[in-house]
């Protein structure tokens, strides 16, 4: 007999694991974030920070969740007469407040790096693409505003595949590379990209940054 259980399982056991494997990254960039440590950095590296834009937002997010667990801590007390019921609120309230920081310290503590041997374009703990100067034609600097909140997105532009990794639906760097080249994600392996954008709070800096490394390609504002 066929186990028609298979294909379901075969689709959610993957996802299970990027779940399991965020979880865990996001508690280890905590702990890496709380100790306070310098990034590590090797010989003529620049980060390059892309928490700005939505810094704002996460803040908001942070101070609501400190108000709600005390308000929600005392409502769940005098209204809900199953005693464990506390407890179980309180938990999810304070594991909801400390994934939201340890979100903020993964993006702080994975920045864009530009180094003399290529660019590493990263996004908190789950993409971490290294492109070596040799596979770049041309940095250039242009803020796009994208339709979809989607982190990782393709598009189709002409003949040219183009892969965004946006933070707030927005990038600043153009990233156009000299063949097509695949990158590993947290889905898998993506198709051949012609060019990828992503989005650094400083695009100038990097540029400059990019300048006067050994890049072959032209940099451009």
């Amino acid at each position: 007999m066929t186990d028609m259980k298979a294909p379901a399982r075969t689709t959610v056991d993957p996802l299970l694991r990027r779940v399991a494997a965020m979880e865990a990254a996001m508690w280890r960039s905590l702990y890496v974030w709380a100790r306070r440590r310098p990034l590590p950095l090797g010989p003529g590296d620049d980060p390059f920070g892309y928490l700005g834009v939505v810094k704002p937002i996460l803040g908001i997010f942070i101070g609501l969740s400190v108000v709600e667990i005390p308000i929600f801590d005392l409502i769940v007390t005098h209204v809900v007469p199953w005693r464990p019921a506390r407890w179980i609120v309180l938990g999810l309230g304070v594991w909801g407040l400390l994934w939201m920081v340890g979100l903020y310290a993964s993006m702080k503590i994975h920045p864009h790096i530009v180094g003399d041997r290529g660019l590493r374009v990263r996004q908190s703990s789950g993409i971490d693409i290294w492109i070596p100067w040799t596979d770049i034609e041309a940095l250039r600097k242009r803020y796009r505003s994208l339709p979809s909140s989607r982190s990782i997105q393709v598009e189709q532009e002409g003949e040219r595949r183009v892969l965004f990794i946006s933070v707030g639906s927005q990038t600043s760097i153009d990233v156009v590379l000299r063949r097509p080249t695949a990158f590993d994600l947290p889905k898998g392996r993506s198709e051949p990209m012609d060019e990828l954008r992503l989005y650094a709070d400083d695009p100038d800096g990097l540029l400059r940054s990019a300048r006067g490394t050994p890049a072959p390609g032209a940099v451009s504002r």
